[in-house]
């Protein structure tokens, strides 16, 4: 599967992609004042400051999934229902981490929803390691919301 990096015209469609599956994995696991401030803006206006460090798989304009860098972390990687067991989201995340190392990161982190045993399930096949909890401030229009989830870490091969 191909990777790619996002084109501005996509950003509607991978901000309906991430709204949905979020609100569809994420939500029931979510406080509700945090569900209330996910709104399909919220995702748009995200991708939009994220569009240089966000891969995509799929068809140009159309994709079906994507991963977004922050730093030292792999700040988001979401894949349509439909593309489950395609192989797009090993595709992205074996990108995520050859990029990350290529920044010079020794160790990339990942957070991960408590309770999301497919996404948790998926990361340890990556060889990612549950190193605990830790409080993220999620981004939201409102500011930062403090969020428990599972922190993963990975030690990346240097490039």
């Amino acid at each position: 599967m191909q990777v790619r990096s996002a084109d501005p015209a996509e950003i509607d469609h991978l901000a309906r992609l991430w709204h949905d599956v979020w609100h569809q994995s994420h939500a029931p696991l979510s406080p509700p004042e945090l569900v209330r401030l996910r709104s399909f803006e919220s995702f748009r206006e995200r991708l939009q400051a994220a569009l240089p460090d966000i891969q995509v798989v799929g068809p140009f304009g159309a994709p079906v999934g994507f991963c977004v860098l922050k730093g030292e972390e792999l700040y988001q990687l979401f894949v349509s229902p439909e593309a489950h067991g395609s192989g797009a989201a090993a595709a992205l995340i074996a990108d995520a981490e050859a990029r990350l190392a290529g920044r010079g990161v020794e160790v990339a982190w990942l957070a991960c929803a408590i309770g999301n045993n497919r996404a948790a399930r998926f990361y340890q096949k990556s060889g990612w390691r549950l190193a605990g909890t830790i409080v993220d401030p999620a981004e939201t229009s409102s500011g930062p919301f403090p969020v428990e989830v599972w922190r993963y870490e990975k030690r990346l091969a240097r490039a």
